[in-house]
């Protein structure tokens, strides 16, 4: 979990100094899900030399790219075999078929496999481009009801962004005022989930939202609103 520095001071300066906000605008949901499976591969197999492979260990996981970084898209048993596709630079992983997904393929390490055939004539395969595939955010707290002489409040963010391999993240931060934060970055070394944190000033009552902007490695949103409101 990653905790990053509080939201520029401009953005905080504006929310704090104003109270008249534009009203929030019906939430569209960002698309949360992305193809663990990777479907690149050669068009004319037949032309390939046949190269099978057999699992020597237990349990082993074939991932969505070259590398334990990358999601584990399916679990191998011993003895398993099936089709070698292709491989990467220095042959240390091989891109095969899915024995259990007819159509789909994925990325087995060549350390834990026996193979049968001549692997240097098979073709480099490029990894996949990683994405995130899930982005969730919510406000604490999600309303403010207070007595109008107890403002200013804080309201606090908390992003959960998953992404299915090693990238680096760029994103920015957008309130319902129309000002937006300096790009920010995060590295994700492997596959999974980290959070970033963010915090807001709110000087008076009115409906609220906020938004996050995903820049790289792909293009997603995810916006949340909280009402704030005052008694005399």
């Amino acid at each position: 979990m990653k905790h990053l520095v509080p939201f520029i001071g401009m953005l905080s300066i504006v929310l704090t100094a104003c109270s008249i906000i534009m009203a929030a605008p019906p939430v569209t949901p960002a698309p949360t899900t992305a193809s663990q499976t990777p479907t690149l591969a050669p068009t004319a197999t037949a032309d390939l030399p046949k190269i099978i492979y057999r699992v020597k260990d237990e349990l082993v996981n074939c991932r969505f790219g070259p590398g334990i970084g990358y999601v584990t898209v399916k679990e191998l048993h011993r003895g398993e075999t099936a089709r070698v596709i292709g491989r990467n630079d220095a042959s240390s992983w091989l891109f095969i078929r899915d024995p259990g997904n007819p159509g789909g393929f994925c990325w087995l390490s060549a350390a834990v496999i026996e193979i049968e055939g001549p692997v240097d004539q098979l073709p480099v395969m490029p990894p996949p481009f990683v994405t995130v595939t899930d982005v969730s955010l919510r406000a604490d707290p999600t309303r403010i009801l207070v007595n109008c002489s107890q403002f200013p409040q804080t309201v606090f963010f908390e992003a959960k962004v998953t992404a299915n391999g090693p990238t680096l993240l760029t994103w920015s931060w957008e309130a319902s005022t129309g000002v937006r934060s300096d790009v920010g970055t995060m590295v994700f070394e492997e596959a999974g989930t980290q959070i970033i944190n963010e915090f807001y000033p709110i000087s008076g009552p009115n409906e609220y939202w906020v938004k996050l902007h995903i820049l790289t490695p792909n293009v997603l949103e995810e916006q949340v609103s909280f009402p704030v409101s005052c008694t005399p």
